[in-house]
C-alpha cells in the first residue's frame, strides 16, 4: 500500500503563488457554485484581506480540502469556505483541516456559518448553535460559535 503523502499547508494571500491560488479557488467554485448549483459571488474580497489565513490539504500538489480563517472585529476568528473535493470525501480531510484551523485560532472566540446538515460535524470541535437557522442562496445554514473558557 502506498504511503500517504497528504500534508496541511497554510498561507496568507501574499504567500500564495498564482497556480496554488487558482487551484484553491477552482475547488471552491467547483463545489459551492457548480455542484451545489448556487450562482453567487464566491470571490467576496475577504480572501485578500491581510490577516486571512488559507489552509488546505494537498496530495501531490492538488488540493483535496480547503478552508479559510478570517479576522473579524473584536479578535474573533471566522472559519469559512470549508470544502472537500468530491473524490476525496469520506477520508477525514475536513476533520484534519478543522483541527489544524483551531490550532491556528488558539484561545480566541471562533464563529462559522455551517450548512445545517453539518451541525453535528462542527459540534465535535466545540461549536454550539448561536442563533436561528436561515437560508442563504437556497441552502439552510446555522450560525455556530466556539468559545474557549479559561480554567
Amino acid at each position: 500500500m502506498p504511503q500517504q503523502t497528504t500534508e496541511i499547508r497554510t498561507a496568507f494571500i501574499a504567500d500564495l503563488d498564482a497556480r496554488t491560488l487558482h487551484d484553491l479557488l477552482k475547488l471552491r467554485i467547483d463545489v459551492f457554485v457548480v455542484e451545489q448549483n448556487c450562482p453567487y459571488p464566491e470571490l467576496d474580497g475577504r480572501d485578500v484581506e491581510e490577516r486571512t489565513r488559507h489552509l488546505w490539504l494537498t496530495d501531490g500538489g492538488a488540493p483535496l480540502a480547503y478552508l479559510r480563517i478570517l479576522a473579524d472585529p473584536d479578535d474573533v476568528a471566522r472559519i469559512g469556505r470549508v470544502v472537500v473535493a468530491p473524490g476525496a470525501r469520506g477520508g477525514g480531510h475536513a476533520g484534519r483541516l478543522m483541527t489544524a484551523a483551531l490550532e491556528v485560532v488558539g484561545d480566541r472566540t471562533c464563529v462559522l456559518e455551517a450548512q445545517s446538515h453539518l451541525v453535528a460535524f462542527y459540534s465535535r470541535y466545540g461549536f454550539t448553535v448561536s442563533g436561528p437557522d436561515y437560508v442563504e442562496d437556497g441552502i439552510p445554514h446555522t450560525p455556530m460559535r466556539r468559545k474557549v473558557i479559561d480554567v
